[in-house]
């Protein structure tokens, strides 16, 4: 699922596209924005992976992990089973430094703002020492930007993008969080070396974050 260097060209030449058009599983010789995301994320993933917020049908770890981790999530989306699904996420179901990689790709401003230390200090416990988290997080303006036209779109025609919408967002979650959050929650929770990284094919518009538990 890797994209070689000349469908970045392309990814990069055609984000407004794709942005405004809504692709979704990779059509017309273009890669859709969470393909992308997941791309740049699973770059960063050393070894076996909990995927926290996993969406529909656990993509990323069946496609882009081969299968190497688990997903989960709190709502019962597309494709998923009672397996990856997690009741109480102040607890994760797994045992201390249980992976090697935690992600949150898109997910932690989904997190109800009371809870986002203690979900973050799950995923620190089930790391393994040495082991590290991808936290990604768009632009403000482009996330707010984004949420409006995929609402726009699934009232138009009919479709049925908009996840948030779907499961309804509850008290306490965001549209995006700043950089600033991001980072404090990290160092707070007890990851160390914290750095950022631009998605160069969506224009800087969406990044990541890297932090190491040592």
């Amino acid at each position: 699922m890797r994209r070689n260097k000349i469908q970045k060209f392309k990814d990069f030449i055609t984000f407004p596209l794709r942005a405004l058009t809504l692709i979704e599983n990779d059509r017309w010789g273009l890669s859709d924005l969470s393909s992308e995301r997941f791309d740049y994320v699973s770059k960063e993933v050393h070894g076996y992976c909990l995927d926290v917020g996993c969406g529909k049908r656990n993509r990323f770890v069946s496609e882009y992990l081969n299968g190497k981790g688990k997903g989960i999530d709190v709502f019962l989306y597309e494709g998923l089973d009672e397996e990856n699904i997690v009741g109480d996420i102040t607890r994760f179901p797994f045992e201390d430094s249980f992976f090697e990689s935690v992600t949150l790709i898109a997910s932690i401003n989904h997190i109800p703002v009371h809870l986002r230390d203690t979900e973050l200090g799950e995923a620190y416990r089930c790391l393994k020492l040495g082991g590290n988290i991808i936290v990604t997080m768009g632009n403000p303006l482009a996330e707010i930007l984004v949420h409006k036209i995929v609402q726009l779109h699934d009232e138009l025609f009919g479709t049925d993008y908009d996840m948030d919408s779907k499961r309804g967002m509850k008290e306490g979650e965001a549209y995006f969080l700043k950089d600033s959050e991001i980072i404090a929650r990290l160092l707070r929770t007890g990851f160390k070396n914290i750095t950022k990284k631009f998605f160069i094919t969506q224009w800087g518009f969406n990044h990541l974050f890297v932090g190491w538990k040592r």
